[in-house]
């Protein structure tokens, strides 16, 4: 019979993790709480990416990144979370695919944070790293 118990995670790993997942929080409520104010930046860069621009839908997009932000950085959900970041980040890469932004400070962003969202989880997560595993050499 095989074990259903999971490796621990080094603490050093763990602490790695949890540094990178407050990187992403932190930028998450940064990022949803202006767009909840709305300042006049956010509804202008709104209009330049193709947007109408309007106070609701800026207060909607806040709060929807306010949401993943507390789905992500609480444990039980942070996966689910995740998923729904990264079609957030989707999302916010077509758009700026579709304006024509420049590819690596703008376009490329998106998977920049992504990146670092799942790697984050994979270091903490065992479960993850169960699922994912990664091999490396022959």
């Amino acid at each position: 019979m095989q074990s259903t118990t999971l490796p621990t995670t080094p603490a050093g790993q763990l602490w790695t993790g949890r540094i990178m997942s407050g990187i992403i929080v932190a930028f998450l409520i940064f990022d949803g709480g202006i767009k909840l104010a709305p300042l006049a930046i956010v509804t202008e860069t709104m209009q330049q990416l193709g947007y109408s621009g309007s106070q609701e839908l800026a207060r909607g997009l806040g709060l929807m990144t306010l949401v993943i932000a507390l789905l992500y950085a609480l444990p039980r959900t942070s996966v689910l979370g995740a998923i729904l970041l990264t079609g957030l980040l989707g999302g916010a890469m077509a758009t700026h695919l579709r304006v024509g932004s420049p590819l690596f400070s703008h376009l490329l962003f998106g998977l920049y944070l992504g990146l670092l969202a799942w790697g984050s989880l994979y270091l903490r997560d065992p479960r993850l790293r169960r699922l994912i595993p990664v091999r490396l050499g022959a």
